[in-house]
């Protein structure tokens, strides 16, 4: 299957055609500056508590890896999904206390 770019191009008849690649590299902003909030919800999840933390402006290679720590140090599962870091149950505690020890100094707790 063909990997989708955001071209609506979808062939050439020109020899010497070549498509432009558009690599935009997001960049990560320092612990420090991230605004990120954390708060628990249900909605839409049977009934079950997951600790969310959104905010977070950067990669999403980086975005999962602060998801994996963050599930690691609470001993939970959860996943990375739509911009919002899941971790499952209500573990807003254990994730504040991850976020400030690890320099993330603009942290919410709704």
């Amino acid at each position: 299957m063909a990997k989708k770019s955001g071209s609506p191009l979808v062939y050439s008849t020109d020899p010497s055609f070549k498509q432009e690649e558009e690599n935009e590299e997001i960049t990560t902003m320092a612990p420090a500056e991230q605004r990120l909030r954390v708060l628990l919800d249900k909605k839409q999840r049977a009934g079950k508590m997951v600790t969310l933390v959104t905010g977070f402006e950067g990669s999403m290679k980086d975005m999962e890896a602060l998801g994996k720590s963050l599930k690691a140090f609470c001993g939970t599962g959860g996943s990375v999904k739509d911009g919002e870091i899941l971790v499952q149950g209500d573990n807003r505690e254990k994730v504040m206390q991850w976020l400030l020890k690890n320099g993330y100094k603009n942290v919410k707790k709704l």
